[in-house]
């Protein structure tokens, strides 16, 4: 009859132990039916679940070991009922809970095991992702570093409603300040290829339509077209179209100057840089000018921009923009279209905004992220980021800071 046990093995880390174990359990007749092994501040921690077909001394073959490399080893039996519960349990879906802020507070993984645990999810694994300064306060290594730090949770558990969890995860991530995302992991997940951004308070720290009306002194009209919107009595073509005739006259000159002086959100320069070289395609969907969005594609390097164009004459603005206008259903139509171009699967799209917008586009991307968005939109997208710059989307893809370090080497 199978044995199976459970071998937990604990010490200073050193080389040769996974050796020695190993040869412990070949000598035994043991078959290898899983292992873990982790190494945290020079500690190893080494878990393995074996089966024994045949008698043999496992237990003395492993004290005996443990006592030669310096490790404390424990021999468990796993009956048969653990076992089928561990064995059905392993396939079960996971999950990717996401823990991002600028530090992670001690207490935030107590409201975390409440939550999954309420949801009768188990964790499985915990890992950190971020590079180890930012965790315990410290600056990060060098510029190219994201900021913040970021810890990732393996889930496992029956089916969930997702909706309800990812509800309660975004009240508790309020209360401490900590983004908290959760995902369905997949083979996708780490196979991404096509980044569309929003531009306005997405890859800018402005909005461009604000700006204009500033400098042609038409500001407060333009903010009242945007509040009617807001009410319901304008659709989104009714007010852009509205706002524009108001800028009727601006003088060419005035954009440039405007274009020259966008405040780039924060991150978005790393985010990009690490994009390109890890052969994302990226493309900015914009309800704002393809001016403006051109000038940033300049700037950082995007393959492609789709936004409103304006219509100059004689150097100055004539108030009408050139149909169609890209609001929130060409937005999510461009970002299928641009996939099926490019032979990409929806599942490998990402999508970034921050508006009502967006939504749509968010919503018909494989991961669609609210950046720093109103409650509201946050509320509707399934993941969103408020507490880091642009760059912690490579965290939601799953990337590790130290796999960013070693592809910039």
């Amino acid at each position: 009859m199978t044995r199976r046990i459970l071998i937990r093995a604990t010490g200073v880390a050193r080389p040769g132990q996974l050796a020695g174990l190993g040869k412990a359990l070949a000598t035994s007749g043991a078959r290898l039916l899983d292992i873990n092994q982790s190494v945290t501040f020079g500690m190893l921690s080494l878990e393995a679940l074996v089966g024994l077909d045949r008698d043999s001394d496992l237990e003395a073959a492993l004290a005996a070991a443990g006592d030669e490399l310096g490790l404390d080893v424990q021999a468990i039996q796993v009956s048969a009922e653990d076992y089928q519960r561990w064995s059905s349990q392993a396939g079960r879906p996971r999950l990717i809970l996401t823990l991002l802020a600028p530090h992670l507070p001690a207490g935030i993984l107590a409201e975390v095991g409440a939550l999954t645990a309420e949801h009768g999810l188990t964790v499985e694994l915990i890992h950190r992702l971020s590079g180890r300064e930012p965790l315990d306060g410290g600056a990060p290594r060098d510029h190219a570093s994201i900021q913040g730090a970021c810890v990732e949770c393996w889930l496992r558990g029956d089916e969930v409603d997702l909706d309800a969890l990812r509800e309660k995860a975004l009240e508790l991530g309020a209360m401490h300040g900590v983004d908290i995302a959760i995902q369905e992991d997949s083979i996708w997940r780490r196979h991404r290829r096509l980044v569309c951004f929003d531009m306005d308070s997405t890859l800018i720290k402005a909005e461009v339509i604000d700006e204009l009306a500033r400098r042609h002194g038409v500001y407060d009209e333009v903010a009242e077209v945007t509040e009617r919107a807001m009410r319901g009595e304008l659709d989104f073509q009714q007010s852009f179209r509205e706002r524009m005739a108001k800028l009727e006259g601006l003088d060419e000159a005035v954009l440039a100057e405007i274009a020259e002086a966008l405040p780039l959100m924060d991150g978005i320069e790393r985010l990009m840089t690490q994009l390109k070289r890890l052969g994302y395609r990226t493309a900015i969907l914009s309800g704002g000018f393809t001016y403006f969005a051109r000038h940033l594609q300049q700037r950082l390097g995007f393959d492609e921009v789709h936004a409103n164009e304006l219509v100059i004459e004689n150097g100055k603005v004539t108030g009408q923009v050139r149909e169609p206008i890209l609001d929130a259903d060409r937005k999510a139509l461009l970002l299928g279209e641009i996939a099926t171009r490019e032979g990409l699967a929806m599942e490998q799209t990402i999508a970034v905004g921050d508006g009502a917008n967006d939504l749509k586009m968010l919503a018909a991307a494989g991961l669609g992220i609210a950046y720093r968005a109103k409650p509201l939109v946050r509320a509707q997208a399934r993941h969103s980021i408020s507490t880091l710059g642009l760059d912690a989307v490579l965290y939601l893809i799953g990337y590790r800071q130290g796999d960013l370090e070693e592809a910039g080497s």
